[in-house]
């Protein structure tokens, strides 16, 4: 089947890119065991619009520090990943790519602002599956996605709390009813990440989206920061303030494990296996 890496310049499975400050402008950039597009946005839906007009399967994820410490022990994971085009999400793989590469990704693709961005600058009229989050999420979400993007229409699948087996097949099942154009995947890091690389193909559907709590941020479920807050990139802040418990494993622990790794990268020790 054909797939988007065909048409890529640089697919996410090929080797990895140096480490070298020259090689800054290289579509693909290696931060730790992930391969992340250095692209703008208006690059990344041209590459979604691309997979919609000539019937490729694409799988779209997002890589932050948190990603990045998680592929470092996750080889499913990090082996489901290289399937994906990866877009840049926070301040960590930024300063990863300053130290590696010398230069920032040219944008901050986080899914929560890319995914809108792409429904306004598509000149289509999608039919976009939403998949995940706690029993009513998905709902809430298309409803208030259809309100900001009429000529879209979106299609909630069902909540994340499916278990393997028979309820997983269902869900497939589902997805291939709704003959959807693009899927949001929201089951969390890694899971749905590890889903859509064993479950979805063309045949459920052409463009899925990993997009962790983009549908809890869209059915009010959970506050994003505010705007100056994300203007000066602490979002990571703001979500720990908000959700301590939950987060600081990820966050106080995490951060330094994640610059830790980056030092390793810059020493010559890799990136680790494959």
């Amino acid at each position: 089947m054909k797939t988007i890496a065909a048409t890529f310049p640089t697919s996410p499975a090929a080797p990895p890119a140096t480490t070298q400050a020259s090689e800054g402008s290289s579509a693909i950039r290696r931060i730790g065991r992930l391969d992340v597009a250095a692209i703008t946005g208006p690059e990344a839906a041209g590459i979604i619009e691309l997979a919609l007009d000539e019937g490729l399967e694409l799988h779209v994820g997002f890589a932050n520090a948190h990603c990045v410490n998680i592929a470092a022990s996750d080889d499913l994971y990090a082996q489901a990943m290289r399937r994906f085009l990866v877009l840049p999400d926070g301040i960590g793989v930024d300063l990863g790519s300053r130290l590696l590469f010398g230069e920032p990704f040219p944008e901050n693709l986080n899914g929560t602002d890319f995914v809108p961005f792409f429904f306004a600058s598509t000149g289509r009229s999608l039919r976009v599956a939403l998949l995940g989050g706690r029993p009513g999420v998905a709902e809430e979400a298309a409803a208030r996605f259809a309100a900001r993007f009429p000529r879209h229409r979106f299609l909630p699948i069902g909540h994340g709390y499916f278990e393997p087996g028979q309820e997983t097949e269902a869900v497939i099942a589902q997805l291939r009813l709704v003959r959807a154009d693009i899927a949001l995947v929201a089951l969390g890091v890694p899971r749905q990440e590890i889903f859509v690389a064993r479950h979805l193909t063309k045949r459920e559907v052409p463009v899925a989206i990993a997009v962790g709590a983009l549908l809890d941020f869209t059915a009010g479920k959970v506050a994003r920061a505010p705007r100056v807050v994300r203007r000066l990139r602490s979002e990571w802040l703001w979500r720990l303030l908000l959700e301590p418990r939950r987060l600081a494993q990820r966050y106080i622990a995490g951060n330094p494990a994640f610059l830790w790794r980056m030092a390793l990268q810059m020493l010559g020790r890799g990136s680790g296996p494959r």
